[in-house]
């Protein structure tokens, strides 16, 4: 059965032991027993998931139950181990680039002697590049050990990954602690609330996924040997530091949008006290140019007699300046205004 929605699955094949390796595509399943018989260790990368049918004829020929390879073809499956006796299964998030928010499921095969890897997406670059080039140095520890360790060595590339997009993520929240000190803007609540996302879904991938080698810990599978279990629990410990990691960057995130809002708050009441300030100032002008502006007869005796001086105008106008000049020096003197060096504010 072929799914269109997905991409046509392409095989490729690393079989290796100590003396030399072996490696190259696969154009049909068959070939595998033949790299089967010959290494102690097989290799087989699936990319894409889009035939049904190459991947149960694949699973058939190295014994994969009927439910592992339904969670194979299924995908959005949670992170786990299952012990099926013959064969360990797992099943993980790996990212693409530095999102967390783009990933795909990795379902990994641990056999006798080989290991089977179906990626959900045929598309160039995976994080397993790392585990291949050491395959082909002669000196490396994964030539030398059995399929547990290479095992071992792809999952640990997966938990391995989310290690950069951290690091890009704590990153960003820097610069957006400066942002929001600095002078915030409506985008930046955005580029907050896209970050807590992320984080979110890092933590959906990275969280079972401490459970799954946990279990692999756990467990006392003749598949894994003691040896090997040594790396696992060093990857365990590096799961258990992304997870730290997200946790942190979360209360950072949430901590930001506290500062984001309190600074929005302060500035606006920062603003509301210069308009207040500016309003206090010109209240008893406005009440000497309400005063001055009644229109009265000037011949009564009971009338303003200031409007018969010569300089009046001049000396109601300088008096308004006066008022304002004093009123503005007392809030600069207690603060309300600016600040002034050497005094405490009240």
């Amino acid at each position: 059965m072929v799914d269109p929605a997905q991409p046509a699955p392409t095989l490729r094949v690393m079989a290796f032991g100590p003396d030399g390796f072996e490696e190259g595509p696969i154009g049909d399943v068959e070939e595998v027993r033949g790299y089967l018989a010959r290494w102690p260790v097989t290799w087989v990368d699936v990319d894409g998931l889009g035939d049904a049918t190459v991947i149960a004829k694949l699973g058939e020929l190295v014994g994969l139950h009927k439910l592992s390879v339904e969670d194979v073809i299924h995908v959005h499956q949670r992170p786990k181990m299952e012990d099926f006796g013959g064969y360990v299964f797992f099943v993980c998030r790996m990212p693409h680039g530095l999102n967390c928010m783009d990933t795909e499921q990795v379902s990994l095969c641990l056999g006798t002697n080989f290991v089977v890897t179906f990626q959900e997406r045929n598309r160039p670059g995976d994080v397993f590049e790392c585990v291949r080039v050491r395959v082909r140095h002669a000196e490396s520890r994964v030539r030398a050990h059995g399929a547990d360790h290479l095992a071992y060595a792809l999952l640990d590339s997966v938990v391995d990954s989310y290690f950069p997009i951290l690091e890009r993520y704590g990153e960003l929240l820097d610069e957006l602690e400066d942002f929001t000190l600095g002078r915030p803007r409506p985008e930046t609540v955005q580029e907050i609330h896209h970050v807590k996302r992320e984080l979110i879904a890092a933590r959906r991938a990275t969280w079972p996924m401490r459970e799954m080698l946990n279990t692999a810990l756990r467990d006392q599978t003749p598949l894994i040997s003691a040896s090997t279990r040594v790396y696992l629990r060093d990857c365990y410990d590096h799961t258990v530091q992304i997870i730290d990691l997200i946790e942190t960057y979360r209360d950072l995130a949430s901590g930001l949008m506290e500062l984001y809002l309190s600074v929005t708050s302060n500035r606006l009441n920062e603003i509301m006290k210069v308009l207040t300030v500016i309003s206090t100032v010109f209240i008893p002008l406005t009440f000497i140019v309400g005063v001055y502006g009644m229109n009265f007869d000037t011949s009564l005796p009971w009338n303003m007699p200031e409007l018969r001086w010569r300089y009046g105008y001049v000396v109601v106008v300088a008096g308004m300046l006066t008022i304002a000049g004093v009123m503005l020096w007392q809030f600069r003197r207690r603060g309300w205004l600016g600040r002034v060096r050497g005094r405490r504010e009240k």
